[in-house]
């Protein structure tokens, strides 16, 4: 089927679904987890619908998924201040446990949480429209982040069970938790990058408000159990409704001591602005990004088409570490365009529970639009769409468009579209992509195609500087997870991994005594009749 025949008809009658896709009824969630319990809403609810719409008689109207909680900024900081009295000054239940007391709480939850697996690739498919692989890998990543991340506590933790003697001097250094964190997670990993400060806040002995992202938030419903069961009242709060209504009385409360966003430059920005002691303030930001890819001359085509297509277009491009523009050298433009328009237009679209089905419906509103007009306005400043059909659109499905040349002052150019339009920009000197590497907000990542060692060893000097990660003929990409993900700029602020959370969700603490016979039996009464978690020789396994 040709693409504006598949696009007039990809929407399924209800029929058509699949019997262990379907969603029997709405799922009006009222509950929201605080101090330990299950709160009913009695307020504003918000309606949640699916970016998949159902044909009808008449029309192709989007799936009503449910509701959820719309709170306040009264209840916000109700919840805020359960979590406030959890962690109590550093001598709550949870911040004075000892580290393998809350990794046993951790690991109920991973096993709790594992349960639900179906039910929540289930959800991960219809609100944000990831594919089936895609949803059951992010649920299954998850699960497997949280079981590196205990192992690495275990790790951390073994290292400093043993005293240090320098200058005189015994001391025992651990890491203590920071207080009370605010974890914000991004609406195309609304489970795992949620996950990835989430776990390691809570393991390092915070208590967390936790705000689902604004598209995958229903998701989220079936672990509220586990979550409560799993940690003692007020550990970890879950909070619904508006960024706008309830972040700001959060922050300016200045009861926030750490602050976990992923999302963009701009709302971090605001968020952090809004605290009265920002020097007080902690932070692990995952921001904007505007990934390029250099495609060098000698470059294998085949291989450079590949990736560049996977790292523009996988979940649609809404990857923060998706290719957002691509420098190919002028003399080679026309056969990887040629290349790269090939594989985009055999990607399958359709609904998520499709076999092989790549290109799925945008989760965000109005997104198609938002991604016309990125088009829009690069063809009024002289670009072309060059592949066939290229921005076609049925209400929430966009067809991705390539977009050559991009250049200033199109709007593609410098700013990270988030979406299924592949910019792509001819180069005929190295200085050009590096310079726009240099001069950009954005530090995350870069992607090198090319042959040459000594061509790419004279990039990668300059650009290790610049950007994060380098990716040497390959897509840019987050993991594994025991690497660091970070960036500089705008992009980011800490480094997360499975090891760099555990570091950047607490600080180096330690007790210290001059080493003489009187200090000695002190530490050695303590130590050898376990009267303390901090002060401790135990070895985890």
């Amino acid at each position: 089927m040709d693409i504006p025949s598949r696009l007039a008809s990809i929407f399924p009658r209800p029929e058509q679904i699949p019997a262990a896709m379907r969603i029997q009824e709405p799922l009006i969630q009222r509950e929201y987890l605080v101090n330990g319990q299950l709160e009913q809403w009695t307020g504003p609810m918000q309606d949640v619908y699916s970016p998949i719409c159902i044909q009808t008689q008449n029309a192709a109207e989007p799936f009503f998924l449910g509701q959820c909680p719309r709170l306040d900024g009264d209840a916000a900081l109700r919840v805020l201040d359960a979590a406030v009295r959890a962690y109590n000054n550093g001598r709550g239940v949870w911040p004075t446990m000892s580290v393998a007391e809350r990794i046993s709480c951790v690991e109920n939850f991973v096993f709790r949480m594992s349960q639900k697996r179906e039910e929540v690739v289930r959800l991960l498919m219809w609100e944000i429209c990831k594919n089936s692989g895609d949803a059951a890998g992010e649920f299954d990543r998850t699960i497997k982040y949280i079981k590196d991340t205990i192992d690495a506590l275990k790790e951390l933790d073994r290292n400093s069970s043993r005293f240090v003697i320098d200058s005189g001097i015994i001391a025992q250094i651990r890491r203590a938790p920071l207080g009370t964190v605010l974890c914000m997670g991004p609406f195309n990993y609304p489970l795992n990058e949620t996950f990835t400060t989430l776990i390691p806040a809570l393991i390092m002995g915070n208590t967390v408000l936790f705000k689902p992202a604004k598209c995958g938030v229903l998701l989220l419903r079936p672990l509220l159990d586990a979550f409560r069961d799993s940690f003692p009242p007020g550990v970890i709060n879950t909070l619904y409704g508006s960024g706008r209504d309830i972040t700001p009385p959060l922050m300016r409360s200045g009861k926030v001591d750490c602050l976990a966003f992923i999302g963009s430059t701009e709302a971090a920005d605001a968020l952090k602005l809004q605290h009265p002691k920002p020097h007080r303030l902690r932070c692990a930001l995952g921001m904007a990004a505007k990934n390029p890819a250099i495609v060098l001359p000698d470059a294998d085509l085949d291989l450079s088409a590949e990736e560049c297509s996977l790292g523009a277009l996988s979940f649609n491009g809404q990857r923060c570490t998706g290719l957002k523009i691509i420098f190919v050298h002028q003399s080679i433009a026309d056969e990887f365009l040629a290349k790269l328009c090939a594989r985009i237009s055999a990607l399958p679209i359709g609904m998520p529970w499709e076999d092989g089905v790549k290109l799925t419906p945008l989760p965000e509103d109005g997104k198609a639009e938002r991604m016309a007009a990125y088009v829009q306005d690069a063809v009024r400043h002289g670009a072309k769409v060059v592949n066939e059909h290229g921005g076609s659109a049925n209400k929430t499905v966009f067809f991705p468009a390539v977009v050559y040349p991009v250049h200033e002052p199109m709007r593609l150019f410098s700013e990270e579209q988030f979406g299924p339009v592949v910019a792509v920009t001819p180069f005929t000197a190295i200085s050009e992509p590096v310079d726009y590497i240099v001069n950009s907000r954005y530090g995350q990542q870069a992607s090198i195609f090319g042959k040459d060692p000594e061509q790419i060893a004279r990039l990668v000097d300059p650009l290790v500087n610049q950007v994060c990660r380098l990716n040497l003929n390959s897509q840019c990409q987050r993991g594994p997870d025991t690497f660091p993900f970070t960036g500089r700029k705008d992009s980011a602020e800490g480094t997360l991994s499975v090891s760099d959370a555990l570091r950047v969700f607490s600080i180096r603490t330690l007790v210290a005594a001059k080493l003489n016979n009187t200090n000695k039996g002190i530490i050695n009464g303590i130590v050898h009749d376990r009267r303390s978690k901090f002060l401790s020789d135990d070895f985890l396994i």
